[in-house]
């Protein structure tokens, strides 16, 4: 199983920290889920372990050996990302948009194959989302676009997947098949690394919780007993009532 390793990592931009000191380890078969405020640096943070950024101190580790040492195509067969979805710039078809998850099986100037389009078509029915696959990407949903980057992530077969708020722009059933979705990759040995302004998805779904303030982890560890009312209230700057309502177990509620 794959496994990605962050060690006293600082981040940001143009060597300017936007997080210091970030301790964070991911193995295929669990789902580590992120929790922080907007503007904290969950965003920077993944771009950096996806080597999109570089470090400004630390090291990121994948599968034992530093991320720099990877060649990009080899990375992109052990890391996926799900950004938070776009408009797109180009109309290209769904089905298109989720082949460019193969561009590192097959190459960036290689026609996709069979088992491309096999693999692309699989990743949109077990989303729901098959209906869509001649559509013009620029010209469906939001929620539907989020799916479809999902997909992409799905074919491309990595044994990491980084997800920048998943759920973020879906309905209520389309959430609910997302979750679904990441307990599936989960009991395939994928490992999961994923942000959420949702602290009830991820006491849904993750394995361990880890809390970012001010581009530090503060707290990670068992969902409940990271995720607890008084240190969400602090990190969001939340009212505790509220909080504790909202997240409370269904029966533990008043």
């Amino acid at each position: 199983m794959t496994k990605l390793e962050a060690r006293g990592l600082s981040f940001g931009y143009d060597g300017t920290p936007v997080g210091e000191g970030v301790d964070l380890d991911l193995t295929g078969g669990e789902v580590v889920c992120l929790l922080g405020p907007n503007g904290g640096g969950k965003t920077t943070l993944f771009r950096t372990l996806l080597g999109v950024l570089p470090p400004i101190a630390g090291e990121v580790r994948v599968a034992e050996r530093p991320l720099s040492r990877w060649p990009r195509r080899e990375r992109a067969r052990l890391l996926g990302w799900v950004p938070q979805a776009h408009a797109g710039l180009f109309a290209f078809t769904v089905e298109e948009v989720v082949l460019m998850g193969r561009t590192a099986r097959h190459g960036r100037y290689t026609a996709p194959s069979r088992r491309d389009h096999d693999v692309a078509r699989a990743a949109l029915e077990r989303l729901g989302i098959g209906r869509l696959a001649e559509r013009v990407y620029t010209q469906i949903s939001g929620g539907e676009r989020q799916l479809t980057l999902i997909a992409r992530a799905l074919a491309q077969e990595a044994g990491i997947l980084i997800l920048d708020e998943p759920t973020a722009s879906l309905d209520f059933g389309n959430q609910l098949r997302v979750l679904g979705e990441i307990r599936r990759l989960r009991d395939d040995d994928i490992g999961i690394l994923m942000s959420t302004h949702q602290p009830e998805h991820a006491l849904e779904v993750a394995d361990r919780i880890a809390l970012l303030d001010g581009g530090r982890i503060v707290a990670q560890g068992p969902p409940r007993e990271t995720a607890t009312p008084e240190r969400l209230a602090h990190l969001y700057r939340a009212d505790l009532a509220a909080v504790t309502a909202r997240i409370a177990p269904s029966g533990a509620r008043p």
